[in-house]
């Protein structure tokens, strides 16, 4: 399939099968499962060394084996992804009020900016333009874990506001998130994946497909599906547009997603199970 970076795929990898799975996991299995993925043994190797050379991955040598494990950093990243993936804070009751944060940072630490803005779309907020930023949801406390993060505390500031004028909600929240963009996303998901569930689901009732068939379309399902966090602010249900798609995505990937399951798990536990005995590298990773 072999869709985007090759760091993406490695994440999603981790992510999906290994963010559960105690100690880390042997290069061979790894190179083994990224293959059918597009994803070859020189590339799969080089692309392993870059992450655990960005902080992302731990490198863990046993004898003439090596293995690889997530970093503190990189299980933080994909435990803060999954949340927004399965549980995403579109349920949270909403009473009306806004938070706002508003920042004021530097031409010489503009790559602050950057980040600071890529972390708050990860949030749901939308731009409001001038440096000001707005979610229906409270943010408080990831911002100041963000703000202490990137140093920029005495940059930031942090509203809880109430909208009094001019424009409508609706109109507010079309100009903070490209609603209808979104959306279009979510029907192309729906169009794409409902008919292989359905094809999915007679295979397996018919013994049709292959354990390592179930994981490379898990793998695809949920490679694709991560990138709706990016964009996706997961409004509370008062002010999403009529016609909204989210919902409808998420109860079809999650059905796919337990469908393919059990096939996909033991086409992995296989394919673990060949690797060397993995103890004293547990050990050394967890020292």
């Amino acid at each position: 399939m072999s869709t985007g970076r090759p760091q993406d795929l490695v994440f999603t990898l981790f992510g999906d099968f290994f963010l559960h799975r105690p100690g880390p996991v042997w290069v061979g299995s790894l190179i083994q499962l990224l293959q059918p993925l597009g994803i070859s043994q020189g590339a799969a190797r080089s692309v392993l060394s870059r992450m655990a050379g960005k902080g992302w991955l731990d490198a863990v040598r046993e004898g003439r084996h090596s293995f690889y494990d997530l970093t503190q950093n990189g299980r933080k990243l994909l435990e803060e992804g999954e949340a927004r993936i399965y549980h995403p804070p579109r349920d949270e009751s909403w009473d009306g009020h806004w938070h706002l944060l508003a920042y004021s940072i530097p031409e010489d630490r503009r790559h602050l900016r950057d980040r600071l803005r890529v972390r708050l779309q990860w949030l749901g907020c939308g731009s409001l333009g001038y440096g000001l930023w707005l979610t229906p949801h409270d943010i408080r406390l990831e911002v100041q874990e963000i703000a202490d993060g990137l140093e920029i505390r005495e940059n930031l500031e942090v509203f809880r506001a109430e909208h009094v004028g001019f424009s409508d909600v609706g109109q507010l929240v079309n100009q903070c998130w490209d609603l209808a963009g979104i959306n279009r996303r979510y029907e192309e998901f729906i169009e794409r994946y409902w008919p292989e569930y359905e094809r999915s689901r007679s295979a397996i009732e018919a013994g049709e497909m292959t354990d390592e068939d179930a994981f490379v379309g898990r793998f695809a399902l949920v490679h694709e599906y991560r990138e709706f966090p990016l964009v996706d602010p997961y409004l509370p249900r008062p002010l999403q547009p009529a016609g909204w798609g989210g919902e409808c995505s998420a109860a079809l990937f999650k059905a796919y997603h337990d469908l393919l399951m059990p096939l996909a798990d033991r086409y992995v536990d296989e394919t673990l199970a060949a690797a060397p005995d993995t103890r004293e590298a547990i050990a050394k990773g967890a020292a």
